[in-house]
């Protein structure tokens, strides 16, 4: 299995950016996928999370900026960031959890990872 996050970079506060995550290797549909971020010094922490059926649940603090979207077909899911503050700063993660364990906001629930992609957010 494997799992690539993309689409990062150097951006103003306010500004808006939208991550990709690739997979391969696995059941897509049979997967709710998530969104984690790490800041320097600080743990991982959940950001967003997609269930197979469409279903989201957000951190509260991205709850209304950020939207996250998966499409099963191209076996992607996406992070769309608005309103990007300093605090969003982090290497963002995507992650798999098997969809009929239920919801996670845990990062040691997830099965899968992929490699991060920095997201530097200035002020």
């Amino acid at each position: 299995v494997q799992l690539q996050a993309s689409g990062g970079g150097l951006v103003q506060t306010g500004d808006s950016l939208r991550l990709s995550c690739t997979s391969s290797g696995l059941t897509f549909s049979n997967y709710a996928m998530n969104w984690f971020r790490q800041a320097p010094g600080k743990e991982r922490e959940f950001v967003a999370a997609s269930r197979s059926g469409g279903s989201t649940l957000y951190a509260d603090s991205v709850k209304g900026r950020f939207t996250i979207s998966r499409d099963n077909a191209k076996l992607m899911v996406y992070l769309q960031m608005n309103s990007l503050k300093p605090e969003d700063t982090a290497v963002y993660y995507c992650a798999a959890r098997r969809d009929y364990r239920g919801w996670s906001t845990l990062s040691n629930d997830m099965l899968y990872w992929g490699k991060g992609t920095q997201v530097t957010v200035s002020s």
